[in-house]
């Protein structure tokens, strides 16, 4: 079948076309630690560089078949999966820098991601965090020993949207690795490819698998980066076609070196959720959209971050970007005399979890949970409140969510 297939199509019927076994719809999942050949110099070939299986945990023709898919979707030059969106990120900046190397990263990232950086810098690479909605504050921050610039399209949970394409634009010009989180869009909101991005990551316990019931994460080759000129890769990977070093490094160092690996059955679960990707990220963009409406214009609300609303910040560069959607996160600031915490305690609907990209709506106090850790001053600068709450939206009835919302506010009138 060709690549002309729409989205879904290539997702629903990708399996059949990449090749399963006795018919079935599904690729099964392969369970296997090793693979076995007939010929000692076949096994030789796998392991020293010809596409096939040899252990498990470089992959399995399970993970293989999502990657596949997976790859149609970011259409990429080709795709690694691992254990979590967070393997996926670290295997980037371990495998391919090292002490001395410096990289420019939003100010805006998820708070693990945070955490990650200052391990990072622990360990000799230094990282400078910047307002990248802005292209001018990415570009003076870059030094000569600058190797990669990170973003994620929108911000975690403040929604800050980077300044994408001028950034993609800035980093073909001086030669750097482009890494876009695409997380909270997905491919089928966005494709950073389009904004000049070297490689991609998405948390596919997020939107892609849907059902909060697997992690795993992704990371894309775009195949716009040139390899042949980074100096980091080393010469054991420098063979063959130099598009495909990065990805060769990353696999070596990160599946078979670190064992970041996704197993079989996750990577099953994550490939059949990806097959109700548009249609379950369509209404939940939808609500997420009367959601923050809705809270922009309740008394309670001191504020309300979300794209798609017409007063924020990058709404138009939102439109532009994202087929005229806005992903399903919505920070909104309670005012002063509403105590979160009892707020969310009237949740009927909503629930108290710590995840986003489910089919459920889900609701945290964002200063208190998952950004406690990085202080109150970082907090500030990325613009987190101590009565912010993070709201992903999910696929229910939108007047259930609204009505749930306006009931927990009914105690504070």
């Amino acid at each position: 079948m060709s690549n002309k297939a729409g989205f879904t199509t290539q997702i629903l019927h990708g399996d059949r076309w990449f090749g399963t076994e006795h018919g079935a719809v599904h690729k099964p999942i392969h369970t296997s630690s090793q693979y076995s050949y007939n010929d000692a110099a076949d096994l030789v070939a796998v392991f020293q560089g010809r596409p096939g299986f040899s252990y498990a945990r470089q992959g399995t023709p399970t993970t293989a078949a999502l990657e596949d898919k997976l790859n149609k979707m970011e259409e990429g030059r080709a795709t690694l999966t691992f254990a979590t969106g967070m393997a996926a990120l670290a295997a980037v900046f371990t495998t391919l820098l090292k002490a001395g190397d410096h990289i420019v990263a939003s100010q805006y990232v998820f708070g693990n991601t945070n955490s990650l950086f200052d391990t990072l810098q622990r360990l000799g690479i230094e990282v400078s965090m910047v307002d990248a909605t802005d292209v001018k504050a990415v570009e003076q921050a870059i030094r000569p020993e600058t190797k990669l610039v990170f973003v994620e399209t929108v911000a975690n949970p403040g929604t800050q949207v980077a300044d994408l394409e001028a950034i993609g634009q800035l980093c073909q010009k001086q030669k750097l690795i482009y890494l876009v989180d695409n997380t909270l869009t997905s491919p089928w909101l966005f494709k950073p490819k389009e904004v000049g991005a070297s490689l991609v990551m998405n948390s596919l316990s997020k939107h892609i698998g849907g059902h909060a019931h697997a992690l795993g994460g992704s990371l894309t080759d775009t195949g716009l980066f040139d390899w042949s000129g980074f100096e980091n890769i080393v010469d054991t990977y420098r063979f063959g076609d130099p598009a495909g070093w990065g990805l060769t490094q990353i696999k070596k160092k990160a599946l078979r070196d670190m064992g970041a690996t996704l197993a079989a059955e996750p990577a099953h679960r994550l490939a059949v959720g990806a097959e109700t990707l548009s249609l379950r990220l369509d209404r939940a963009c939808d609500n997420a959209m009367k959601v923050a409406t809705f809270l922009d214009q309740h008394p309670a609300v001191a504020h309300v971050a979300y794209p798609g609303l017409l007063h924020h910040p990058q709404h138009e560069r939102a439109k532009r970007l994202f087929k005229g959607r806005y992903s399903t996160l919505v920070a909104a600031t309670l005012k002063d005399d509403i105590d979160c915490i009892e707020f969310l305690n009237q949740l009927k609907v909503v629930i108290l979890a710590t995840h986003v990209g489910d089919t459920r709506t889900l609701a945290l106090p964002a200063a208190k949970t998952i950004y406690h850790e990085m202080g109150a001053a970082l907090r500030q600068k990325m613009g987190i409140g101590e009565n912010l709450i993070r709201f992903s939206i999910g696929i229910e009835e939108p007047e259930d969510l609204i009505y749930d919302l306006n009931q927990a506010f009914a105690i504070f009138t």
